[in-house]
């Protein structure tokens, strides 16, 4: 061969490997074949049994087969394929984990797969089943990713037509176990109100971000801070979220596929009014005894027939003569029945011992509940507004009519509203000064205090 063919088979072999190169991520998948043969065939389920407590290689000459329910065309979903038992209704789903880059090419979403499971390995991690390869650390070992080079040594696709798939339709408050690495549908949730105006994720880090549906249930949806719609702005309308349910540290999670998972026409929620201030709930004892302090408490009253959510109330203690609240309580997790008590201890242990029965919210040291008797306690409703209060802000309550040093503060059995003004004339005060109309007559936990009684 001379020199100028060799010359002419040199570039146009130059030329084929230019045109062969690959400019992105949308060209056609490549023809891998399929299979249908017959197969030992074992269901998710039974996959998931073969698990013993610990990371495990499967040595059995088993398959298990499913429905595609990811995609990483979009980059949301990394080096993970995730399938369930049927494209619709499905009862158990799972994912492997394996080095393939753009796998949507080779397996689509709705795509059922085949999968040899020998020499594959089984774990579980956040309740999540998971196979692959096998990855150790410091001598433990959990489920990898599977090198590349055997792939589709395990991995093919069914001969099965791809009808797609049909997500699960769910609702956050019932969300289960049972629909884990499954695709689910959540219709009328939105972005939380105080997240909107900011993108999917943050540049290279994975980002939570809030899904909220009209009764202010919550799902974290999970973004990955490489996909593709990364700095892309939160929808901010409402409507249908779709994507994979996951779970980390018993939190229940979505990953979407793309941002048009997230189908949101419609107009956002009207607000949910469930915050009410109330008249009837007041502050009913403060007890500093004086051969205990670590039996102090304060007790609220309702005064009302009816139960009444403290969502958004707080209360507050305003330390010797300050002007600026030095410690809160957010009491927005309880509610008092009808002609019902709460009580707060900042000694959960030491209440119980001393009154023989536990306190309704235990908090520390230095909180509301744990004044020297010379503090101003105050309760704030979900407006932040003062409802009502014990001692004056920004006086030290030493010698005054606010005193209960040693002693405690009982509010008088015909006062059943609060009131935004300090009225020493609605209430029993002991201390060990008797100062301004106060008793000077310490009290001693637990025969000179009574919680949940007036």
């Amino acid at each position: 061969m001379n020199n100028s063919v060799s010359k002419y088979y040199a570039i146009m072999t130059i030329v084929i490997m230019l045109i062969s190169c690959v400019k992105n991520r949308e060209f056609d998948m490549p023809e891998l074949g399929c299979s249908d043969s017959e197969f030992s065939f074992i269901s998710i389920s039974e996959l998931k049994s073969l698990y013993n407590g610990e990371t495990m290689q499967i040595h059995e000459d088993l398959f298990v087969r499913g429905y595609v329910i990811s995609s990483d065309k979009e980059g949301n979903f990394f080096n993970t394929v995730y399938f369930q038992d049927k494209s619709s209704n499905p009862s158990e789903g799972m994912q492997i984990e394996l080095e393939l880059r753009d796998s949507h090419l080779f397996f689509d979403v709705g795509q059922q797969i085949v999968i040899k499971l020998k020499g594959l390995y089984l774990g579980k991690s956040n309740d999540i089943y998971k196979i692959g390869g096998v990855f150790t650390s410091f001598g433990n070992r959990s489920v990898g990713r599977l090198p590349k080079n055997v792939v589709f040594d395990h991995v093919w696709m069914s001969c099965e037509v791809n009808n797609g798939i049909e997500p699960t339709l769910a609702v956050i408050s019932e969300l289960n176990d049972s629909l884990l690495n499954t695709l689910i549908a959540i219709n009328n949730v939105e972005i939380k109100q105080e997240e909107l105006g900011r993108t999917f994720a943050v540049q290279e880090e994975e980002t939570l971000r809030t899904l909220v549906d009209c009764l202010d249930n919550e799902l974290i949806m999970v973004n990955s801070g490489y996909a593709d719609f990364q700095s892309e702005l939160l929808p901010d309308k409402m409507g249908m979220a779709i994507g994979l349910l996951t779970k980390d540290n018993n939190q229940y999670q979505l990953i979407i596929s793309s941002k048009n998972d997230l189908v949101f026409t419609q107009e956002r929620c009207k607000d949910l009014i469930d915050e009410f201030t109330s008249s009837s709930i007041l502050i009913s004892e403060i007890a500093d005894p004086d051969n205990n302090a670590g039996a102090r408490f304060v007790e609220l009253y309702n005064s009302s027939d009816e139960s009444l959510s403290l969502k958004g109330w707080k209360l507050e203690r305003y330390t010797n003569d300050n002007f600026e609240v030095s410690s809160s309580i957010d009491l927005s997790d309880y509610e008092i029945p009808g002609k019902g008590f709460l009580i707060i201890s900042p000694n959960a242990e030491e209440f119980k011992n001393v009154y023989g029965f536990d306190p309704d919210i235990s908090v520390g040291t230095n909180s509301p509940a744990d004044s020297n008797g010379d503090d101003t306690i105050v309760l704030v409703d979900p407006f932040d507004s003062v409802v009502d209060i014990f001692g004056v802000i920004g006086e030290d309550g030493s010698s005054t009519n606010h005193e209960f040093e040693d002693g405690s503060a009982v509010r008088k059995i015909e006062i059943n509203f609060n009131n935004t003004v300090f009225d020493s004339a609605e209430w029993i005060i002991y201390n060990d000064t008797g100062g301004e109309g106060t008793i000077n007559q310490p009290q001693n936990a637990p025969l000179d205090f009574t919680p949940v009684v007036r």
